[in-house]
């Protein structure tokens, strides 16, 4: 396995401890603030897909086929982020402060991504002509997954979020109780 391949694998192993121990307790969630990381996101993979294209002729070279592949990506993305975000459990504390736990099996599914993308990609290049698909699209819906992903969880999260704060409750809780 090449060494840029591995980098991400051997980063994955040393987090994904550390992520979930993070996510055993709730954490306090300010709603206020739930855009930010989604305003970081976006333009970092605009600029990546950017960049890309400007590296690579294959860009301006995407038919139908390959924008289809790019669309599903991204609405993969947008709902997993959903079911992501309605996973997260939210509840209002008796000082009125909101507290939020990520699903254990939201952030391994994240993690099983990330590494399914890592073995996929050299696969994926290396059968793209025989199966008439462009490898930079396939690469490019990995992208736009992650940012539908952290986009629509973010604002699942967020409208849930202002529910609780408002005193009504949530369709979530009250669905899996």
């Amino acid at each position: 396995m090449p060494t840029e391949q591995l980098i991400p694998l051997i980063v994955i192993a040393i987090m994904l401890p550390l992520i979930v121990l993070r996510n055993r307790r709730p954490r306090t969630l300010r709603p206020q603030w739930m855009w930010v990381t989604p305003a970081l996101i976006v333009p970092l993979i605009g600029f990546g897909l950017w960049g890309m294209s400007m590296q690579d002729p294959a860009h301006a070279a995407f038919d139908l086929g390959a924008w289809i592949i790019i669309v599903v990506g991204l609405a993969l993305g947008a709902a997993f982020g959903w079911w992501r975000g309605k996973m997260v459990t939210i509840e209002k504390t008796p000082e009125g402060e909101l507290k939020a736990q990520a699903s254990p099996l939201g952030v391994l599914l994240i993690v099983a991504l990330i590494v399914g993308r890592s073995l996929l990609r050299p696969w994926i290049e290396a059968n793209a002509a025989s199966w008439h698909i462009n490898p930079v699209a396939v690469l490019d819906a990995f992208l736009l997954f992650a940012a539908g992903v952290v986009v629509t969880q973010r604002i699942e999260m967020w409208i849930r979020a202002r529910r609780i704060q408002a005193g009504q409750s949530d369709a979530h809780v009250e669905a899996s109780a």
